[in-house]
């Protein structure tokens, strides 16, 4: 008889739903969720944290943002709770240095190798034919994006393949979808 399996919920915090304009509301807000985090045990995700727990001494900052930044701070030293807290962020130098004093391990994903861009690639476009592809194009236009860029630009590019009637993804359609994720990472057009 195999051993119990010891099922743990799992919870996204959507910051946007938390965050609002009015004083005193989002630690409120955030309160409520820390009270769950000590009731019900499970992971618990703040995704995009640096919405929350930007950089104190940064110079566009607001006072009621330091007021909540304060809050979670608070909130996170006084968990005792069996749950996991996790928190993501594509922007760490963004955030507050106080908030990596409240976590037991931060991980940090480094940008792809060129190597590993191109094995990303390759298993995204696994079931289109890619041959032919100018990997060295490619490989150009791919460094410096992340292993998530990669995927999606993947994913446009055998899209229009798809759509296009066309049986196999080419250098063109993957570098104008690569192109693409770097102009909506750095929010250029």
């Amino acid at each position: 008889m195999p051993a119990p399996r010891c099922l743990i919920e799992s919870f996204l915090i959507r910051l946007d739903a938390v965050i609002t304009k009015y004083m005193g509301e989002t630690a409120a807000k955030l309160r409520v969720i820390f009270d769950a985090v000590e009731e019900t045990r499970g992971l618990y995700l703040f995704d995009e944290v640096d919405a929350l727990a930007g950089d104190r001494s940064s110079t566009n900052d607001v006072g009621e943002i330091r007021r909540v930044l304060s809050s979670f701070l608070q909130f996170l030293e006084q968990d005792h709770s069996s749950g996991l807290i996790v928190a993501a962020s594509n922007h760490p130098q963004l955030l507050d240095h106080a908030l990596f004093r409240r976590f037991g391990a931060v991980v940090e994903y480094s940008l792809p190798t060129p190597e590993m861009a191109r094995s990303v690639i390759r298993n995204r476009l696994a079931t289109i034919d890619t041959k032919g592809l100018n990997w060295k194009r490619i490989d150009e236009v791919a460094l410096g994006l992340s292993h998530a860029d990669l995927t999606h630009a993947c994913e446009q590019a055998a899209k229009q393949a798809l759509l296009s009637k066309m049986a196999r993804v080419t250098t063109a359609a993957l570098v104008e979808a690569l192109n693409g994720r770097r102009r909506a990472s750095t929010g250029s057009h």
